[in-house]
C-alpha cells in the first residue's frame, strides 16, 4: 500500500498527462485551469487507495479517479455561476476569468468527459462504473436543488438536510471508494460495504463543517467563520436549535435569519449564543460522532483483514481531524 501523497502524485501525473489543452482554445483551457487549482485530490486518491485494499493495480484505476475528480470539478464551475463566486482557492473562478457562457459549456465538456474515461473499461467493469457514476451524478443535482430550494423554504426539516448534506456531498465520497472496488472486481458485500462507509464519513464531515462554521478555530479551519450564518443558511445547527429552543428564542433566531447586516459580528455571536443555549451545539456534536461510529463499525464488518483496513481507518481519522 502507498501513502495518500504518494497516490496523490502519481494521480496529479495522470491527470496532467491526460488533461490537454487543444483547439478550440476556449474550451479545453477552462478545463485544465480549473484542475490545476490544486484541491486535496480526496476523490481519486480514494479510488486508487480502494483499489489496492481489495488487492488490485492502482493504476487500473487511474481513469475512474481522473473521472471522479473531472466530475468533482465540473460541479464547482457550475456551483460558481449559481453562486457568483468570484474566486475558487483564492484564484478567479472560471466565469470571471472567462465568461458565463465559456464557464457553462467548458463544465459541460468536462461532465461528458468524465464518461468517456469509463470507455477505458471492458464489459461488466465499465457497466457498473457508468451505472454508479450516472446514479451518482443525478443525486449531486439533486442535492444541488434541495440546497437552492432551502434558501427560500420555511419549512426544512432535520431529514431533508441530512438528505440534502448525503446526496451534495457524501454520495461522492461513497462512489469513489466503491469505483475502486468495482475496478478491483471484489464481493459485492465488500463494494456495498465500502460505499457505505464512505457515505457515512462523508455525512459526518459535512455536519462537522457546519459545527466548526461556527465554531471551529479561525487558524485551523480554513474559511471565514460564521459564513454560514451570514449567508442564512439553514443548516443542522439552525435546524437543531429551532427545533430544541422555546417559543421566544425560536423566534429570535427565525428573525436573525431574516436580517443582513453590514457588520455581521453581532449577529454572529446572537446565532451561536442561541446555538450553545438551546444544546444545539452539543447535539450537533454528539450527531457527528454517531455517524463516524456507525462508518467505523462498517468498515469492521468488511470481510477483509484489518491490515487491509487500516489506510481507510486512518484516512476517515484524519478526515475527521482535517489533517489529510
Amino acid at each position: 500500500m502507498k501513502s495518500n501523497s504518494q497516490y496523490r502524485e502519481a494521480f496529479q501525473e495522470y491527470l496532467d498527462l491526460k488533461v490537454q489543452v487543444k483547439e478550440p482554445e476556449n474550451l479545453y483551457e477552462p478545463m485544465r485551469y480549473i484542475l490545476s487549482l490544486g484541491g486535496k485530490r480526496l476523490r481519486p486518491v480514494l479510488v486508487l487507495m480502494s483499489t489496492e485494499i481489495f488487492e488490485a493495480d492502482y493504476k487500473k484505476a487511474l481513469d475512474a479517479a481522473l473521472a471522479i475528480e473531472i466530475f468533482h470539478n465540473f460541479s464547482l464551475v457550475h456551483d460558481d455561476i449559481m453562486d457568483d463566486a468570484p474566486l475558487r482557492r483564492g484564484k478567479e473562478t472560471v466565469h470571471e476569468r472567462w465568461d458565463i457562457n465559456t464557464g457553462i459549456l467548458s463544465g459541460d465538456a468536462m461532465l461528458i468527459n468524465a464518461y468517456q474515461l469509463f470507455e477505458n473499461y471492458d464489459g461488466d467493469t465499465f457497466k457498473e462504473l457508468a451505472r454508479l457514476f450516472t446514479k451518482t451524478a443525478m443525486q449531486v443535482c439533486e442535492g444541488q436543488q434541495y440546497d437552492i430550494d432551502f434558501e427560500t423554504r420555511d419549512d426544512v426539516a432535520i431529514e431533508d438536510y441530512l438528505k440534502m448534506i448525503e446526496y451534495k456531498t457524501a454520495v461522492l465520497v461513497g462512489a469513489s471508494l466503491q469505483m475502486g472496488a468495482i475496478v478491483a472486481n471484489t464481493s459485492t458485500q465488500c463494494k456495498e460495504a465500502v460505499y457505505e462507509f464512505g457515505r457515512l464519513l462523508g455525512i459526518a464531515f459535512q455536519l462537522q463543517d457546519d459545527y466548526l462554521d461556527a465554531f471551529g478555530d479561525p487558524e485551523t479551519f480554513g474559511k471565514q467563520l460564521g459564513g454560514d450564518i451570514i449567508e442564512n443558511k439553514k443548516t443542522f445547527l439552525y435546524l437543531k436549535s429551532l427545533e430544541a429552543s422555546g417559543k421566544s428564542e425560536a423566534q429570535q433566531l427565525e428573525h436573525l435569519y431574516t436580517i443582513n447586516p453590514a457588520e455581521t459580528s453581532g449577529k454572529i455571536e446572537a446565532v451561536k449564543t442561541l446555538f450553545e443555549n438551546s444544546g444545539a451545539a452539543a447535539l450537533t456534536q454528539r450527531e457527528i460522532e454517531k455517524y463516524t461510529e456507525k462508518a467505523f463499525k462498517v468498515l469492521d464488518e468488511i470481510d477483509i483483514s484489518e491490515e487491509k483496513k487500516r489506510p481507510l481507518r486512518q484516512f476517515g481519522e484524519m478526515l475527521m481531524n482535517r489533517t489529510v
